[in-house]
């Protein structure tokens, strides 16, 4: 056998038993340091499973997660600290993913205008049409919103930053206080915490669930990602709008009854076609569904306030079969009515 074949066994081999990613880390200025950080950290703990696994596994997995800004300087949080980076984003040549931090949002509570530079926009869409996986945490959606690709797309923020997304966004498809979005490549998540679900689900689609399992189990993360609904203040939505105010009343106080879309045109004295226009045009969902919606929000505060069995609260909000009020609550909330009422 030559010594080139024996070359070639050889690789073949190795590439059975080892498989490499390469995961950059967009690293910007004003970018929240403990989303730097933590990726990285969470990485470098599950390490350890990844070695220990690897003693009884046919192959293992071995990341190259890289931290890289637009010139590799370093980058400048909000509070004027310097981090460090591994690379530029030129320097990258191929990844299989990129995830984007969030942002330290400005005084009216949003991340900053104009986030990211033409470069990185390009470079990002450059990665993005070579197969890597895209993923944005919280604000960090936004980045990813500037360089043009969340066009027609499901994708989804922070709650408190949705309406600021569909301002800056109109061709988004966005989704309000949805737990993770993953729409054709790209991953979407709210909360300034999301990366963890974010760096899960992007680790799922490169290396499987057997590698997710294990990155969670090293470092004490739930692999689940939950609902931001539960984290919503109740009459969030509703502050921003009288007539959303109104209509929210009017379903409150339908005590006992069902509540149909046409009952509630009726009520606030407007057609049917208006409901709809403008309960879509404010909040994104049909009558039905925003109704649902404040019938659930309404359990929760009931939940959380008084005694009443779940079967008495699900008549009080207009459910006649309480089966169908759970159903729709777990859907909505990502949790029994009984859980939600023993945690919060």
């Amino acid at each position: 056998m030559t010594s080139s074949v024996k070359k070639d066994n050889i690789q073949a081999i190795f590439a059975i038993w080892f498989f490499m990613s390469t995961i950059v880390i967009a690293a910007f200025n004003h970018a929240l340091p403990s989303a730097l950080m933590g990726i990285l950290d969470l990485f470098s703990l599950s390490g350890l499973g990844f070695i220990r696994e690897s003693q009884q596994a046919s192959r293992q997995w071995s990341p190259k997660v890289l931290l890289a800004s637009d010139d590799g300087s370093p980058v400048t949080d909000s509070r004027g600290r310097q981090m460090a980076v591994d690379t530029d984003f030129g320097s990258v040549i191929s990844c299989d993913a990129i995830i984007v931090p969030g942002f330290t949002p400005n005084q009216q509570g949003h991340p900053p205008t104009s986030l990211i530079s033409q470069q990185a926009k390009s470079w990002l869409v450059h990665h993005y049409r070579r197969g890597a996986w895209l993923g944005g945490s919280c604000s960090g959606v936004f980045a990813i919103g500037e360089a043009g690709l969340l066009d027609h797309r499901r994708c989804t923020t922070t709650w408190w930053l949705h309406d600021e997304m569909r301002k800056r966004f109109p061709k988004s498809n966005a989704v309000w206080a949805s737990d993770l979005i993953a729409d054709k490549g790209i991953v979407t998540a709210g909360g300034p915490l999301s990366w963890v679900n974010i760096t899960l689900r992007i680790v799922k689609e490169l290396a499987g669930d057997d590698i997710v399992k294990l990155m969670s189990d090293f470092a004490v993360v739930e692999t689940t990602p939950k609902s931001q609904k539960m984290y919503v203040p109740p009459g969030f939505k509703m502050s921003a709008d009288p007539f959303l105010v109104e209509a929210e009343y009017r379903i409150r106080q339908a005590h006992y009854q069902t509540i149909s879309p046409l009952d509630l045109a009726q009520s606030l004295a407007v057609s049917d076609r208006t409901l709809n226009r403008k309960i879509k045009k404010l909040t994104g969902e049909t009558p039905k569904v925003f109704i649902d919606r404040i019938r659930i929000n309404h359990a929760c505060t009931l939940l959380n306030t008084t005694d009443k069995t779940i079967k008495d609260i699900a008549l009080q909000i207009g459910y006649s079969d309480d089966s169908v009020f759970r159903r729709l609550f777990i859907k909505a909330m990502g949790v029994t009515p009984s859980a939600y009422r023993a945690r919060f």
